[in-house]
This record gives C-alpha cells, sequence and structure tokens, in this order.
C-alpha cells in the first residue's frame, strides 16, 4: 500500500537577511532611514524578528537613539522579550554584521519573500473559491485583481497614524501648498477661477459634473483633459461610453487647431489649413491622454481598466462619459439602485487608487419644465438617484442661458449670455459653493477662462446657492 506523501515545502524566506538588517539597524543610527520606506513588521517571516523590527521602528518614530539595551528594554517593557531570543538573540544579530552597507539590497529581498509568500496563500484561497460551485466567477475575478493589486503595493505601507503624526503631516502638506504657485495643490483643470476654489480637483475625490444635453459636458472635461495633460503633463485616462474615441479627438483637434470641424470631417482642407493641423496638434500627439470608448462599460471592467493605467502609465485623474450609460453586474435591482451603486463604486475607485474621479452625469427634465425665465440646474434635479449626491465631494453644473433663448444675464456683471456658459458648484464638501463664468465658443466645441473682471465678487455672491437649492420645489 503506498503512501501519499505530504506537502512540506516551507514557505520562502530569508530569515539570514532578516538577522542582517536588523543587526544593521542596531549598530548604525542611520540605516533606519534608508528602509524605514521599505520594511514593515509584517513583511518578516520569523515572528521574533517582527517584534524586534517593530520596536526599532518605534524608537526611530520616536526619535530615541538604537542599540541592543534600548532595544532589549522596550521589549521587556512589553513582556515579550524572552519571547524573541532574549538578549542573547539581540546580541547574536549585531555580531553578525560589520555595516549596514547593502541594508537596502537585503531589505528588498525580505520584501520580495513577503510577496512571494502572500502570492502564495492569496493563490491557494483563489483556488480553493474557484471549486467551490457556489461561487460567483464575476465576484471571485473582482476579488482576486484587487487582492494582487493589492500584493503589487506591498511597498506603499499603507498603516494607521496617530493624531500627532497626522498634525505634522498636515502642516508640511499646508506648508507645501503655500509654496506653490496659485495655490494648487490637486489636479489643475486649467480654468483659474475654478482652480483657485478647489485647489484643483483632489485625491480620492468623487466630482460629479452635471447637465442637460447640449450644455457642453463633454466639451468641458476634453478642454479640461487637454489643460491638464498638454499646459501641466499629467496623464489622464477618458472613458466614454457615449462617443468612440475617433470623435472625440476631432473634437480636441478641432479645439486646439481651430479650424472648421466640417471641413475636418469631409478632409476637404486648403494647403494653408494642412499646415496649421499638423503644427498644432504637436501637443496633442505628444500628450498623456489615454481614452477608453468601450460601451456600455461594467463597473467592474472599469476598476480593473483603471488599476491597469495606473498601474502602466501613472494616471493622476479619471473621467468618465457619462455616469447614466454605466452598468452593473447585478440587474435585479431597479434603475435608482444601479446607479447607487455605481455611484459607490465610482467613489470607491477614487479612494482606492487616490485619484480623482470625475464622472458626468444627466439632469432630469424638471430644469426645462421649470416655470420662469431662470433655468439654472440645483441637486434635486440630479436624475435618477440621490445617491449620486450623497457619494459626492463636488457636485457641479453648466448652465449656459443662451440655450434657452436668454439673451441677457440676471446676475452681475450683466450683458449678453451669447459663448459664454456658467460652472455651478452646487455642493462643496471641503469648500465654498460657487459660480464661475466661461467662454463657450461652439464652433471650436470648446471652453475657456474669461478674463478676470468677469469674475468680481459681487457676482459670485448675488446669489447663495444653498439658499437657492432650499427655495426650489424638490422635483
Amino acid at each position: 500500500m503506498s503512501q501519499v506523501r505530504k506537502n512540506t515545502k516551507i514557505p520562502p524566506q530569508a530569515i539570514d537577511f532578516e538577522e542582517a538588517v536588523l543587526g544593521a539597524i542596531m549598530i548604525d543610527k542611520n540605516a533606519m532611514a534608508e528602509v524605514g520606506d521599505i520594511l514593515s513588521p509584517e513583511v518578516f517571516y520569523k515572528e521574533a524578528n517582527k517584534e524586534i523590527y517593530s520596536v526599532l521602528e518605534e524608537l526611530f518614530q520616536e526619535g530615541e537613539p538604537i542599540d541592543t539595551f534600548l532595544v532589549s528594554g522596550k521589549l521587556k517593557q512589553k513582556k515579550k522579550l524572552k519571547n524573541c531570543g532574549g538578549t542573547h538573540y539581540l546580541a547574536e544579530l549585531t555580531n553578525k554584521v560589520i555595516s549596514s552597507a547593502n541594508i537596502e539590497y537585503h531589505a528588498r529581498i525580505i520584501v520580495q519573500k513577503h510577496i512571494q509568500r502572500e502570492l502564495i496563500s492569496t493563490c491557494s484561497g483563489i483556488i480553493q473559491d474557484a471549486f467551490d460551485e457556489s461561487t460567483d466567477a464575476i465576484e471571485l475575478l473582482d476579488q482576486v485583481e484587487s487582492k494582487i493589486f493589492s500584493i503589487s503595493e506591498i511597498n506603499i505601507k499603507k498603516k494607521y497614524l496617530t493624531a500627532s503624526k497626522l498634525i505634522q503631516n498636515a502642516i508640511k502638506e499646508i506648508e507645501r501648498i503655500g509654496n506653490l504657485k496659485e495655490g494648487v495643490s490637486g489636479i489643475p483643470s486649467g480654468f483659474d477661477d475654478i482652480d483657485n476654489i478647489t485647489s484643483g480637483w483632489q485625491n480620492s475625490e468623487l466630482i460629479i459634473l452635471a447637465a442637460r444635453p447640449g450644455m457642453g459636458k463633454t466639451a468641458f472635461v476634453l478642454s479640461m483633459a487637454r489643460n491638464i495633460a498638454v499646459d501641466f503633463k499629467m496623464p489622464v485616462a477618458v472613458f466614454s461610453l457615449e462617443m468612440s474615441s475617433l470623435q472625440l479627438i476631432n473634437r480636441l483637434i478641432t479645439a486646439e487647431t481651430g479650424l472648421d470641424q466640417q471641413k475636418l470631417r469631409s478632409g476637404k482642407l486648403d494647403k494653408w489649413e494642412w499646415e496649421i493641423l499638423h503644427n498644432k496638434i504637436k501637443d496633442i500627439e505628444k500628450a498623456d491622454i489615454y481614452i477608453d470608448d468601450t460601451p456600455a462599460l461594467s463597473v467592474f471592467d472599469l476598476r480593473a481598466k483603471c488599476r491597469r493605467l495606473q498601474s502602466e502609465h501613472g494616471v493622476k485623474i479619471i473621467i468618465i462619459d457619462y455616469l447614466q450609460l454605466m452598468t452593473t453586474k447585478d440587474h435585479r435591482g431597479n434603475r435608482e439602485q444601479e446607479i447607487s451603486h455605481i455611484s459607490r463604486s465610482l467613489k470607491g475607485i477614487a479612494k482606492e487608487l487616490e485619484v480623482p474621479v470625475i464622472a458626468l452625469s444627466q439632469l432630469s427634465r424638471a430644469v426645462e419644465t421649470r416655470g420662469g425665465s431662470d433655468k439654472r440646474p440645483v441637486l434635486s434635479d440630479l436624475r435618477e438617484s440621490g445617491a449620486i449626491e450623497q457619494d459626492a465631494d463636488i457636485v457641479s453644473f453648466i448652465y449656459r442661458p443662451e440655450y434657452y433663448g436668454i439673451s441677457e444675464w440676471d446676475v452681475t456683471p450683466s450683458g449678453p449670455t451669447e459663448g459664454e456658459a456658467e460652472f455651478i458648484i452646487a455642493k462643496h464638501r471641503n469648500g465654498p459653493t460657487h459660480r464661475s463664468r466661461l467662454r463657450f465658443e461652439s464652433k471650436l466645441i470648446k471652453f475657456s477662462s474669461i478674463e478676470n473682471e468677469f469674475q468680481s465678487t459681487e457676482y459670485h455672491s448675488k446669489i447663495n446657492i444653498d439658499d437657492r437649492n432650499d427655495e426650489q420645489p424638490d422635483f
């Protein structure tokens, strides 16, 4: 009778390197600074080494000197010295190294072994779940990608911080922002008045841009994507569920060159127009703008695509055109529940990838059926789900009175509305509500800033947006 041999493989480990690193830190006060952003206690395989590194890290953060006596005292205080091999083991660690010359190289080997162990553990769980007939395969695939993504970020240590440390970080960030030109700490939109209020689009924020069809939502985000990628050299991802990538590129070309879009469509350009075309599209050609025009894109696919774009191209901001055209895996709920799930997922993607996510959204017809001449949208006009307003950090609207046949602005500064639009920030979780006036060039399908005289204090304070929202009936 044959006997089945049990799998006795030992998990990947590098205990010699763990001991060398710990010993080097205890003999060289500068060694911890070299590996502090690479290592964390959990990457060590041997339990004793985990505890010792945790103490070394604690001493370093407190600004205390590091040596075997202080480490021994800390471990004794925590009642862990005996389990860590006592003072004899600490002495052995320092005796095994002469210098900390190769400590960074050794630290990276320790991390690699930890990654291997995590992959083995994760894959074992995946295999077990995959064999389970009750497992939802699509859900499992999402979990797998999320776990693999988290393993790939092991070098970026994410853990809790004390209030004291967070305050120090906050002060450093405030000082950094104070030294920035124009005080823009996030991703600049390229529209000065908007950037002054938002300080740029902030990481982990979900920004909703809503408007009725024909207001220029797509034109606005394309103008902004161009500003971010060309003027500020930041990679941008655009997910277009309505228009093809070729249509979007043609719009960018029209806006950049100033050439007639009808002539561009027909290809019947004069010689001088061809010269303008080739000269002026060079910046767009070099720009890091990544366009995905997958129709009916699901939240699951979006998350996977965003992870890859960030990993491969370092994308700094994600734009989705538009939210209501997205789908979910589960169609059993009603449309409002589906939209709620989509908006929550977009906020989750923004937090997970630590980038701003800008999602375009449709407004209900209540805007156009509202009596009177003021057709400005309000928060209650958001279509299909109140969850959009709840999940968003910023809710903004585009309003063009010219579209409704309104020829004069009803706020100061007055004047003709032709070729102008209002960008309304109706909800701002971390700042004030606001209105900015922009120029809209319909022939070029392009938005641009208006000179400073249009951005007067009187204009912004003429009507309080929050008060107006309260006055409007809930449609």
